[in-house]
């Protein structure tokens, strides 16, 4: 059986439409925020998004260039299937209001579900905020998305990654304090607890996540050159001593 869903979202950004459009309906601006890959095709208006060998495929159902943005993902085989519209309004001063609803039908597992992406949806439009604050028009080189162990409680190691105590706040000093990563100052974001917490340097966002079912996840977003397989090692072990 399935269950319909919605989960809405709005925010205020100090970005211009047009801005927030290329964030949001373009594959290298999503891939600059959100976990995954997407490739976004106005011309057959087409989405797909793909994330650890699963690829899902969404028509592309509303194109209103820097206003309305919407898709819907193809039927899975038990019927269940997202869809995400997008309204941009553009506010006196420069700044923009986004609009977001996520909606369509859960599986049988429904309540766990929409208890996540209810918190997820508003971690990452946090992201997106922070994202289209700090970084755009710069677009994310390299990105990783590192599932870790299953645990019940990872708050203080994740709150202690970005070098601050478990009352995290988004906006106060950050400093990356991962084995094997050189440390680098920054700044509190995305401060959900006890799901998400990450901060944002001059050149990088880094997202910890206690997730969907317990698992732990590291994620970053890099726009500069860097290579960044040192990073991805250090987070992996990271990840392994969690479960430790």
């Amino acid at each position: 059986m399935t269950h319909p869903f919605e989960v809405r979202n709005e925010f205020t950004v100090d970005a211009t439409p047009d801005e927030v459009w290329e964030a949001i309906a373009s594959g290298p601006g999503v891939d600059s925020w959100l976990m995954g890959r997407t490739e976004i095709d106005s011309a057959s208006k087409t989405s797909t998004f793909s994330m650890f060998g699963e690829v899902s495929s969404s028509r592309i159902t509303v194109w209103e260039p820097g206003h309305r943005f919407a898709t819907q993902e193809d039927k899975h085989p038990d019927g269940t299937f997202t869809a995400f519209e997008w309204l941009i309004e553009s506010r006196d001063g420069g700044a923009t209001v986004v609009r977001v609803v996520h909606s369509g039908l859960l599986g049988e597992d429904w309540e766990a579900e929409y208890n996540g992406l209810s918190v997820g949806d508003h971690a990452y439009m946090t992201k997106l905020a922070v994202y289209l604050k700090h970084f755009a028009p710069r677009t994310a080189k390299r990105s990783l998305f590192l599932p870790g162990p299953i645990i019940k409680d990872s708050w203080a190691a994740m709150t202690a990654a970005v070098g601050v105590s478990a009352d995290a706040a988004d906006g106060q000093p950050a400093r990356l304090s991962v084995p094997g990563i050189e440390p680098v100052d920054g700044t509190v974001e995305f401060v959900v607890p006890p799901s998400f917490v990450g901060m944002r340097t001059d050149d990088a966002m880094y997202m910890l996540i206690h997730g969907y079912n317990d698992m732990a996840f590291a994620t970053a977003h890099y726009f500069d050159d860097r290579d960044p397989s040192t990073e991805t090692e250090a987070w992996q072990n990271w990840l392994g001593g969690l479960a430790a």
